[in-house]
């Protein structure tokens, strides 16, 4: 049964978003770009759960619609990686199909459905009405081409080998350096075979999307670029008024960031931060503050109130003359002030790409899933960071944290990493910007949703770029 587009109207996309702040945050900001180049009908689908109990969303102008994963009253925590599956693929196919065709009989029609690979059977769906399907992955396609080559057997696992020589361009990797769910494959199988399963059928979707940009990655990129994902405001600044993600899990500490960094000279703040979901054990945030105590450096340091309790003692009395701490902060805005010298990161894909947007250098203090390959990145391909090494016990130490801070703002290692730092800050705004290699690729997907005839693009992952 196909459904096609009405006659005199825009196609209309249906963008389907894993419920996860850092999974939604970049399809609404895809979508906000297909808007912006003459798109005009896009409705955005959620879990009814994360609807529920998200603050402030949406933020934006296009119709929120919900699915159900299956656990539509939470709990999802509590059950094997395999039975959430299982649940969401059972209820979310369902419930998808009873979207779209409420969708048609209301006169909207549905053209093309844009998923989170996190949901593979969301394509099964969209074949069955005829739809055009793109995949959009908000990880980097380096990350990406592990897990395919994972998915397809040609890297065994668990991993036995020191290195690992993957096709496509990817530097020779260590075990540490794969995401943990690859690495550390016999520490959780299950959640390692269900993030295998976002590449169950690609074969058969008709566009991949990648959250990055091809400058970036352009070794290892058969896909499309489109990003990085992230408010315009902070590029190219042609998307009137978009300067919000349109989704924050906690209130931000806006005024009081802001003020504070105005009275830092430049390029001397130690901004740290590790997103909403990384939870650094107590021995870590232990050997964090103290290595931020004892730096001649000033610091702010976001600590989600839910890590308060890992503070040492009175820690922010000992450190108010230097450091400020809050529970959450605009990221975007502080790693744009001229104050911020190095970013402390955990490096998800949004924050490395958010610190590579922004021209500001890393210090990588990868937790898990795809943090590790990141930080590789960072520091032995893109040169504009580097991650710091852990001891025998697994944790970063004070000592190992203060020399890696030092390396990336002083001296002649900072210097070069700087340059470094500005050099991709450029090359990500050329990207987005009119004529640009991102943008070329969002223009040709807006070109084949209102002419179908014109361009289709059918990506095969293991294809040459």
């Amino acid at each position: 049964m196909e459904i096609g587009k009405q006659e005199g109207k825009s196609p209309h996309c249906l963008v389907l978003a894993f419920p996860l702040q850092g999974h939604v945050n970049p399809m609404l900001q895809f979508s906000k770009r297909l808007n912006y180049k003459g798109i005009t009908r896009i409705t955005i689908a959620v879990t009814k759960f994360f609807l529920k109990n998200a603050k402030d969303f949406p933020a934006t102008s296009f119709p929120v619609e919900t699915i159900s994963d299956g656990f539509d009253n939470g709990g999802f925590e509590k059950v094997s990686p395999l039975e959430y599956y299982n649940r969401c693929w059972e209820s979310g196919s369902d419930t998808l199909a009873d979207l779209i065709e409420k969708l048609r009989s209301s006169g909207s029609g549905i053209d093309c459905l844009i998923y989170d690979p996190f949901f593979p059977w969301a394509l099964d769906v969209a074949k069955k009405f005829g739809l055009m399907a793109a995949m959009f992955f908000t990880q980097s396609n380096s990350v990406n081409n592990i897990y395919f080559h994972a998915y397809k057997g040609e890297l065994k696992l668990p991993i036995s080998e020191p290195e690992i020589r993957i096709p496509g361009g990817l530097p020779v990797l260590k075990p540490g350096d794969l995401p943990s769910f690859i690495g550390e494959y016999e520490s959780n199988p299950e959640r390692s075979e269900f993030m295998l399963k976002q590449f169950r059928n690609v074969e058969k979707v008709d566009w991949i999307f990648v959250n990055t940009f091809y400058e970036l990655e352009q070794e290892f990129l058969p896909v499309k670029a489109i990003g990085p994902s992230i408010p315009s405001w902070y590029l190219d600044k042609r998307l009137p008024d978009d300067k919000l993600y349109g989704l924050s899990a906690f209130k931000p500490i806006t005024e009081p960031c802001i003020n504070w960094l105005n009275k830092q000279q430049n390029k001397s703040v130690i901004y740290v931060s590790f997103g909403s979901f990384a939870q650094p054990g107590l021995d870590q945030m232990e050997e964090l503050a103290l290595a931020l105590k004892m730096t001649q450096m000033n610091f702010l340091w976001v600590v989600r109130a839910s890590e308060e309790t890992k503070l040492p003692k009175n820690y922010r009395d000992d450190v108010s003359e230097k450091g400020l701490i809050v529970t959450w902060c605009h990221q975007l805005d502080v790693l744009a002030h001229e104050a911020i010298g190095c970013f402390l990161t955990h490096c998800g894909w949004n924050s490395t790409l958010e610190a590579l947007s922004s021209g500001v250098p890393m210090v990588g203090l990868p937790q898990w899933s795809d943090q590790t390959t990141n930080a590789k990145f960072v520091e032995d391909v893109w040169k504009m960071g580097v991650r710091a090494k852990k001891d025998e016990n697994g944790i970063v130490r004070r000592d190992e944290i203060i020399h890696c801070v030092s390396y990336v703002m002083e001296g002649e290692t900072g210097e070069k990493i700087r340059r470094s730092a500005i050099k991709w800050k450029k090359l990500v705004r050329d990207a987005v910007d009119e004529g640009g290699s991102s943008n070329r690729s969002i223009e040709e997907f807006v070109s084949a949703l209102v002419e179908p005839s014109i361009l289709q693009f059918a990506p095969a992952l293991n294809a040459p770029s």
